[in-house]
């Protein structure tokens, strides 16, 4: 790999290479080359090869990229080689939609825990997979026991920055914020923001603009990667 700093808009990029991939492996594809990849998924061909030359040589002359391989390339270099243990603090509405949410698996990603204030849920479980929901006060020992290394912030914005502080306390260094809430992370920590207002907004600017619209792959629910928001300026 370069030794040159990879952006984090080349990482989401590669996120959605790897979706791309998969959909081609599951359709019994074996190679594609950049152009043949980015016509398909309305990707940039350019922007493939570019992202891709910062991890090496991937490509074969002539025959283009051998799909599996890529695969099992991008798996390992977005650390999805490995599983995830995930802890979600918040039981609320969108904290169990979370912990439902089967997608995760799919990206060796499992919730194994969820943490509440609200004595009434702790102590249940949610869910098929029947995850269980610890106190609040616990999530050091819980992370501790469980090996949790991703947490995700699902609480009301006026608690976020406290939930954080006991979240980067247990030594997690991953977190996904769902709160609407600048929150302040130490050095060592990512904190990754879903703002659900600017992505509403983004949409309201295509709707008084459709003529301004790109098109998008509805059917493989797959966009231009240049067109990848980049609302995570507040990100630790």
């Amino acid at each position: 790999m370069k030794r040159e700093k990879i952006s984090e808009l080349t990482t989401n990029r590669l996120s959605v290479y790897l979706r791309c991939l998969n959909d081609l492996a599951a359709a019994g594809i074996k190679t594609v080359s950049s152009q043949g990849l980015a016509e398909q998924f309305n990707l940039n061909s350019a922007q493939i090869r570019k992202d891709l030359g910062y991890f090496g040589e991937f490509g074969v002359r002539g025959v283009g990229y051998f799909i599996d391989d890529l695969r099992a390339n991008l798996t390992k270099i977005l650390g999805l080689d490995k599983p995830h243990r995930v802890g979600i603090v918040g039981a609320g509405r969108l904290g169990t939609a979370l912990a439902n949410y089967n997608g995760l698996s799919k990206s060796n990603f499992a919730v194994v825990a969820l943490f509440d204030n609200d004595h009434e849920k702790v102590g249940h479980h949610v869910g098929p997979d029947r995850i269980p929901v610890y106190d609040v006060k616990k999530i050091a020992k819980v992370v501790r026991d469980e090996g949790i290394d991703v947490c995700v912030i699902a609480v009301p914005a006026r608690v976020a920055q406290r939930v954080l502080n006991q979240v980067m306390a247990a030594d997690v260094k991953a977190v996904l914020n769902f709160a609407p809430a600048a929150l302040t992370a130490r050095l060592g920590v990512k904190v990754k923001t879903v703002d659900l207002t600017t992505s509403l907004q983004s949409l309201s600017y295509f709707l008084a603009r459709p003529q301004a619209g790109r098109l998008t792959n509805a059917r493989r629910g797959v966009v231009r990667v240049d067109e990848i928001a980049t609302s995570d300026r507040r990100d630790a």
